[in-house]
């Protein structure tokens, strides 16, 4: 079967975790025997055309979708909250949601029985352990990922030996890097902050071979995929209970590999970071327990399959 793949112009050069998703899912698509045609801006699109659309595109370019007529499945990594956005989703035939936690915010609204769930799916990565003081947050720089919660708990830990990596992009909202900046300096721990910017390829998964561990301090997130990135590669999380992050993190005998904070809260972060850095058999466990998690974090072929098994019922359901 053919399906046309709508997905945000930036998808090649722009790592957020919807792009890395589409990223996947297409060739992913492409191995379970589907013809897939990106585009990254709307085609002309016949009546009965199967489209897969990216949830950036639907908030777009809802209206356009809805006049092509053609069988339109909204892929919701976020969600926009525009008119256009809520008639297609309220309409399509079927609709894909990166986590339960999305699921659940479109009911009632969309009929549940016409929600798929595809969590993001991770690939193998070498397994290895780094000094616990090496800690990363894998995020852009930008208000809602919360970084200024993460210096001002690092500003309670200057007892403590640590140093701290921000990966991601330093383009997206400079005022708020200059804060950041100004922020760290106040607190005298400027030094011990590292602003690496946006970082892909070799320079990523060598960030990645250095994280002891890694912090989310987010104040949203639909999924957060740098907490199953980091446990592929046996590196506990510290991070922020909202959204879809208590489901990323998951369970390994009926306890997270991880610790879940709560948000807006420097303090409880600070707790929790002390914890980590003062506490050696409490590391040795969440190691371990990050280690046990790999086995059950879902792969991008199964991704593929349930995002194909509401493309497959979108086609079914047309006349």
């Amino acid at each position: 079967m053919k399906v046309h793949f709508l997905v945000p112009g930036d998808v090649e050069s722009r790592a957020s975790g919807g792009n890395v998703y589409d990223r996947h899912l297409g060739p992913a698509l492409v191995d379970r025997g589907w013809e897939v045609v990106v585009h990254h801006t709307v085609p002309d699109l016949d009546a009965h055309d199967l489209v897969l659309a990216d949830s950036l595109v639907v908030a777009a370019q809802a209206e356009r979708l809805l006049e092509s007529r053609a069988v339109v499945v909204p892929l919701v990594h976020m969600l926009f909250d525009t008119p256009g956005e809520r008639e297609l989703l309220t309409t399509a035939p079927a609709v894909v949601t990166t986590s339960a936690w999305t699921q659940r915010c479109l009911v009632p609204a969309v009929d549940p029985r016409r929600i798929f769930v595809a969590p993001p799916g991770v690939v193998h990565h070498h397994v290895q352990e780094a000094p616990a003081g090496h800690l990363v947050c894998v995020a852009a720089v930008r208000w809602a990922k919360g970084q200024d919660l993460l210096v001002g708990a690092l500003a309670l830990l200057t007892d403590l030996d640590w140093r701290c990596t921000l990966v991601g992009s330093l383009e997206e909202d400079l005022r708020f890097v200059d804060r950041l900046r100004k922020q760290a300096a106040d607190a005298g721990i400027a030094d011990r902050l590292c602003f690496a910017g946006e970082l892909s390829g070799a320079d990523l998964a060598e960030a990645w071979t250095r994280a002891g561990l890694t912090v989310l301090p987010t104040r949203t997130e639909a999924y957060g995929m740098v907490v199953t990135e980091s446990l592929v590669r046996g590196i506990p999380v510290v991070a922020s209970a909202v959204g879809g992050v208590p489901e990323a993190m998951g369970e390994v005998d009926d306890t997270h590999p991880g610790m879940l904070v709560r948000t807006e809260d420097p303090a409880a972060l600070a707790m929790a970071l002390r914890r980590w850095l003062s506490d050696a058999e409490l590391r040795r466990w969440l190691r371990r327990a990050a280690r046990q998690r790999i086995a059950s974090l879902p792969r991008w072929q199964s991704t593929a399959a349930r995002v194909q098994a509401a493309l497959r019922a979108a086609a079914g359901a047309q006349p």
